[in-house]
């Protein structure tokens, strides 16, 4: 073979993915609710995000204007 010859292929995931999903579902079980997941999550977000110290929040604070977090202080009490 010669430097200027390629070699193309193409794989179809297609089983592998319903597989793949099939499985997920299966472990996460029947009684799963994504809607009180996600409530879950939003609730320990806003315990991560609480009391945090003037120089915590400076950096936050940046790290918001950035992008970097979503800005998570709607309702939040400032001086």
């Amino acid at each position: 073979m010669g430097s200027d010859s390629e070699l193309s292929f193409a794989l179809d995931l297609t089983l592998d993915e319903a597989r793949r999903r099939t499985a997920v579902l299966e472990a996460i079980g029947e009684d799963w609710d994504p809607v009180a997941v996600l409530a879950e999550e939003e609730r320990a977000y806003d315990i991560l995000y609480s009391g945090l110290d003037p120089e915590q929040q400076r950096i936050y604070d940046e790290l918001v204007q950035a992008g970097v977090l979503p800005d998570r202080t709607v309702g939040r009490v400032t001086d």
